[in-house]
């Protein structure tokens, strides 16, 4: 059995929280120069992913760039980590992991990207970078389906 990732701790904020967090950033930053900007830092924020990760199964395919997802479960909650060799890219995965990452699976169902769409990102993303921005965000879902199942089979919430 594989040691769990080194994540960041349990979020200290809720997911409506992490979500306004990330619109009122956005809406802080005047332009989109700024912007990318912000999440190029984001993503140089990112935890260092395990190398050992890094292979052909985490690996998203559809993705123009390199990303590699992983997922850990832990104490009812998920845990994810992600790794891009696109800056920006990177910066995405990090607002994905502020929101979803250390959630329980049905809150992870349950909350919508409509963050996303409110900092007008969807609008200003390459086509290639918004396909696989909906890819990380279809495997996160997945992942949360995969493991709801998984704690209904076990007599968890």
């Amino acid at each position: 059995m594989e040691a769990p990732l080194q994540v960041t701790p349990s979020p200290t904020e809720t997911m409506v929280e992490a979500r306004q967090s990330i619109v009122n950033s956005f809406q802080f930053l005047e332009d989109w120069t700024e912007r990318y900007q912000y999440l190029i830092e984001l993503g140089r924020l990112l935890p260092p992913f395990p190398e050992t990760k890094r292979i052909e199964a985490n690996r998203m395919h559809g993705c123009q760039s390199g990303v590699w997802l992983v997922c850990d479960s832990r104490d009812g909650k998920l845990d994810f980590a992600a790794t891009s060799d696109s800056a920006i890219v990177a910066g995405l995965i990090a607002l994905l992991l502020k929101v979803y990452s250390g959630r329980q699976p049905d809150q992870i169902l349950a909350t919508s990207p409509d963050f996303i769409e409110e900092i007008g990102l969807a609008n200003h993303l390459s086509p290639h970078r918004a396909n696989g921005l909906l890819l990380m965000l279809k495997r996160v879902r997945a992942f949360a389906k995969a493991h709801v199942s998984d704690n209904l089979a076990e007599g968890g919430p």
